[in-house]
């Protein structure tokens, strides 16, 4: 089936199947057709000519991690000279630095390390929410609330209960990688299994949690991965409705065990074919979420054009990322700027995109 026939079905009401979704992934497939595709979806469910950010900062409590995955150059393992825990004061601090330069939201994530006891994760949140009333705690993606439930002994639903007491309302989508049993076998085979992860999300969702979901590909993936994440995360989503945004982002190889089998970043066309196409296939997703920061600048402009509807955050913070090479930095009026050259309206949001 050709891209024109596929058009005309999706913008009659159809929803894009697993076949379809590969064929848009062939670079024979034109990518500005593709483009067009995604921004008529893109404008159907949010016809404003505007795109979304927020100001928020990305610190890390600790860099141990016990699953040592081998497309991350941020991990230590405990007793490395520059492996650290921050107590929750020193979390304060940084929390403290990013509020007073307006950040609406704290993603607060970090290795996952069994030693640290639960008590310090509920402590953080309530600290936050005492101190901040109105900021955010984005915190703890599935990998660290099934650590936290192994290491406690608790069940997930009631790890997520007793941070929901603390003040918590919402989960990152990080750890995700590629929803797919034979990549994580590979990369991640310590970190949980694609059902793990999805189950995490499930259960919050029913609890009342909102959250994100990711996709970090560019490494060892192939189509069929791809759409195997994509078809999951739809999946999940017709059941519980509760992801807001869909991230994706391409892996960095630069200080990672994976380095010497990847030759590159995957380049800026790859990152648009993928971005349009999570826009057409997440036909049950409100947001798809360009990112200026790992992509660069340039690309994260580009994004807007192929069916991206928010520009993601201003990252005051972030070490994950910068420990593999990466470090692009913008101000709340540069992301402005970038949003205006596009020829958007930039408008400020929170976690759950409602207007600031």
């Amino acid at each position: 089936m050709n891209i024109s026939a596929i058009t005309k079905n999706i913008l009659q009401g159809r929803r894009l199947t697993r076949s379809e979704g590969l064929r848009l992934l062939d670079p024979s497939v034109s990518l500005t057709e593709l483009g067009a595709l995604a921004q008529s979806v893109r404008f159907k469910k949010n016809p404003a000519k505007r795109v979304t950010f927020i100001v928020d900062t990305n610190p890390n409590y600790t860099n141990i991690c016990e699953h040592r995955c081998a497309f991350c150059a941020f991990y230590r393992r405990k007793g490395q000279k520059d492996a650290y825990v921050l107590t929750p004061d020193q979390v304060m601090t940084r929390v403290r630095w990013a509020v007073r330069r307006g950040a609406k939201t704290i993603l607060l994530q970090g290795g996952c390390n069994p030693e640290i006891p639960f008590a310090y994760y509920t402590e953080l949140v309530r600290r936050v929410k005492k101190a901040y009333p109105t900021v955010t705690p984005h915190f703890f993606s599935a990998p660290e609330i099934i650590m936290m439930s192994r290491s406690s002994g608790q069940s997930i639903q009631s790890v997520l209960a007793e941070l929901w007491a603390a003040g918590m309302r919402t989960l990152p989508g990080g750890g995700a990688e590629i929803l797919s049993d034979r990549v994580r076998k590979k990369v991640s085979p310590l970190k949980g299994t694609p059902k793990e992860w999805l189950e995490v999300h499930r259960i919050a969702h029913r609890m009342g949690y909102r959250s994100t979901a990711t996709m970090m590909f560019g490494h060892i993936e192939k189509d069929e991965d791809i759409i195997d994440h994509l078809d999951r995360i739809r999946s999940l989503q017709d059941e519980t409705g509760g992801f807001t945004a869909f991230i994706p982002w391409s892996f960095k190889p630069q200080g990672t065990a994976l380095q010497s089998r990847i030759r590159g970043s995957a380049s800026p066309v790859r990152y648009l074919r993928i971005l349009a196409l999570s826009r057409v296939y997440l036909d049950n997703f409100p947001h798809i979420q360009g990112s200026w920061f790992s992509e660069g600048k340039e690309a994260g402009m580009m994004a807007l054009y192929f069916g991206a509807d928010d520009m993601g955050g201003t990252v005051l913070e972030e070490n994950v990322h910068a420990a593999s090479g990466v470090k692009n930095r913008a101000t709340a009026e540069d992301v402005k700027d970038l949003i205006r050259s596009a020829g958007f309206t930039p408008i400020e949001r929170t976690t759950d995109y409602k207007v600031c």
